[in-house]
């Protein structure tokens, strides 16, 4: 639950002045604070702030409050190019907050951000050349507004407040309690309980070994199984080179390079050799489970590797608590809630005092916010998306939506070189407006979903990808999910090109 929900709702009342700043960050998770820092070493002139909704920095690793919470990308990778990271690969939330109270102390970065603000509308004005930002602060009712040049937005892509929950029959006549991971209850007692987990997703495979010790029994029911990879939590290659006494700017560099270039080829491999991969990732999971365990049935997804994320468990912990007998998965779609637990549509019932739905997040485009034109109101569903990052007719923006296919944060480094050099060029030729525009080549270019479902198809974007700006048939209008190739094309696309418009 965010702090907007839980803050008192005082008299609202509105601040009478007005604060500039040449460019304004939204967010103050992983990508806010990337692009703080990128902002100010390449346009040290530049005046910015940072808003959030929340009571503290972090975003998901701050709101996320379940058992275990721990990333599911290698931390190498997950963390910034600038800051060594020196843990192990997989993270928990507390240490990765940790990491970003580091680099918000070394950059100064503190004093530009606004905590408790929750931005309700952005207005551009094309005779002003300014966005005009309203937020509330969540505390006080307070009113308060903002100018800006350029909105550097980094709030993520779902509801922070509520995760998806699907509305299943009878919910209403379970006698226990039903929990979503993302509103977490801090007094929930499970200990001795019988717990169901509904999901099969990263959240799943975190929560159910992080509680599997202090139940009675927790099952996993799965509509459909998922693919994992089960591996030590460690490096290998960044140990020994610490061994060795290398510098620890070294040591990370060479470490992300060889994680990238691994998962590059288990990228081309999963498109390219499907069953060999997938008999590779299911290999592993007999390991622990063994040639008896019904893998077919439990962990061997209908789709190929990475058409939905590959969530990697360190040491096999989930698998090691269903080895134990601590934990089960029941393979089954869901009939109906009762008083007990869950009927299944094959006739069993599961009974269980506690409920979590792991059952995916609630996406949002740009954080709900209220956006306006020259007075139009913005469909973001009605516009084209620039590589990911702008949209066709809406000025001096830009969206930070890493990866899927590899670490998130990879994305935020590339967007902060982009926008820094996008806003140091506006500078030099004296322009105040950028907008992206269909070329004349382009106006007859086929339109289709942001993403490929073919590509990549997870439930929470397939529910959602009507809200979602629209994808063309050309790279410049397309969210490849491809950080190979963008690592190559972002530092060289043309800002006088013709799909740049300057004003």
């Amino acid at each position: 639950m965010s702090v907007a929900d839980t803050a008192e709702k005082p008299q609202s009342k509105t601040s009478q002045a007005v604060e500039h700043f040449d460019v304004l960050i939204v967010g103050a998770g992983i990508s806010g604070i990337g692009a703080a820092y990128h902002l100010q070493q390449q346009c040290p002139g530049k005046s910015f702030v940072i808003l959030d909704a929340l009571d503290s920095f972090g975003g998901t690793w701050h709101t996320h409050r379940y058992p275990g919470i721990r990333s599911d990308s290698d931390l190498y990778t997950f963390g910034y190019r600038f800051k060594p990271w020196v843990g192990a690969p997989i993270a928990t939330a507390d240490e990765i907050l940790s990491y970003m109270g580091e680099v918000i102390e070394e950059n100064d970065i503190g004093p530009h951000i606004r905590y408790r603000h929750k931005i309700v509308s952005a207005s551009w004005s094309s005779d002003d050349g300014l966005w005009t930002v309203e937020a509330q602060r969540t505390d006080t009712g307070e009113t308060l507004h903002f100018t800006t040049n350029f909105m550097w937005m980094c709030q993520g892509y779902y509801r922070h407040e509520k995760g998806y929950t699907p509305d299943w029959e009878g919910m209403e006549d379970f006698k226990g309690e039903i929990v979503h991971p993302q509103t977490w209850p801090e007094d929930l007692d499970y200990k001795g309980k019988r717990v169901i987990v509904i999901g099969s997703g990263a959240t799943a495979a975190t929560v159910v070994p992080a509680m599997a010790e202090d139940c009675a029994h927790i099952t996993v029911l799965q509509r459909s199984p998922t693919y994992f990879i089960p591996a030590r939590n460690e490096n290998v290659l960044a140990d020994q080179l610490r061994k060795l006494e290398i510098d620890e700017q070294w040591i990370h560099e060479i470490a992300r390079r060889q994680i990238l270039m691994d998962q590059a080829e288990f990228t081309r491999r999963s498109f390219e050799e499907p069953e060999k991969v997938r008999n590779e990732l299911l290999g592993a999971v007999k390991m622990f489970l063994g040639e008896d365990y019904d893998i077919d049935k439990h962990f061997t997804p209908k789709y190929r590797p990475w058409r939905q994320r590959v969530a990697f468990i360190p040491d096999g912990d989930l698998f090691q608590g269903i080895a134990s007998g601590k934990a089960s998965v029941v393979t089954d779609e869901i009939e109906r809630f009762t008083e007990k637990g869950i009927l299944t549509k094959s006739g069993e019932e599961l009974e269980a005092d506690i409920i979590i739905t792991a059952t995916g997040f609630d996406l949002c485009v740009l954080g709900d916010i209220d956006f306006t034109v020259d007075e139009k109101k913005v469909n973001f569903a009605d516009t084209v998306t620039y590589r990911g990052m702008m949209f066709t007719g809406v000025p001096n923006m830009a969206w930070v939506f890493g990866y899927f296919r590899a670490s998130w944060t990879l994305r935020v480094d590339l967007m902060g070189d982009f926008i820094s050099r996008l806003l140091k060029h506006m500078d030099e030729k004296g322009f105040k407006k950028v907008t992206v525009a269909l070329r004349p080549e382009d106006k007859d270019m086929p339109l289709s979903s942001w993403i490929d479902p073919e590509n990549f198809n997870p439930g929470y974007l397939m529910r959602s990808m009507h809200l979602m700006p629209q994808r063309g048939d050309k790279p410049e209008w397309q969210h490849t999910q491809d950080y190979w190739a963008e690592k190559d094309d972002l530092p060289n696309i043309d800002l006088e090109g013709a799909e740049f418009v300057y004003e």
